[in-house]
């Protein structure tokens, strides 16, 4: 089911990543699609800002400071919230993969890849459906 029923709406992201360079570069390719209301730079922070901007779009790194990503797209769920998550992350085993989408993950983007895979990842997730790296092999 998508997101949003007009598509003059533009969808609200969070991005967390604990490196600022990473978070930069994430807003500047989502900005021209994406309405991107916040950053965080680690787990805590990420959650803190999830439940007061509510976005509908979470990019989150798997290892970040306080909290993993994988905790964080956890607790959001445990809370109720349907913030959809999209990782971005540098772990492309399989092991890492399994437990993003158990964690219900729309998305699996590896950080060497972001520039080719990050759009159709918001668009996979933005329409309901999973998008994972090509270059990972759930093996």
């Amino acid at each position: 089911m998508p997101i949003k029923d007009r598509k003059s709406d533009r969808i609200r992201v969070l991005v967390a990543d604990d490196n600022k360079e990473i978070r930069d570069k994430v807003v500047q390719l989502l900005r021209p699609e994406f309405d991107v209301v916040g950053t965080a730079d680690d787990g805590d922070s990420a959650c803190e800002a999830i439940i007061l901007l509510k976005p509908e779009i979470m990019v989150l790194d798997i290892s970040m400071p306080t909290m993993s990503g994988i905790e964080v797209a956890k607790e959001i769920k445990l809370k109720g919230y349907k913030t959809r998550t999209v990782f971005l992350t540098v772990h492309e085993d399989p092991d890492f993969i399994k437990a993003a989408i158990k964690v219900g993950a729309s998305g699996y983007v590896i950080k060497s890849q972001m520039a080719r895979d990050l759009i159709s990842a918001m668009q996979a997730t933005t329409e309901g459906k999973l998008f994972i790296s090509p270059s990972c092999a759930l093996s």
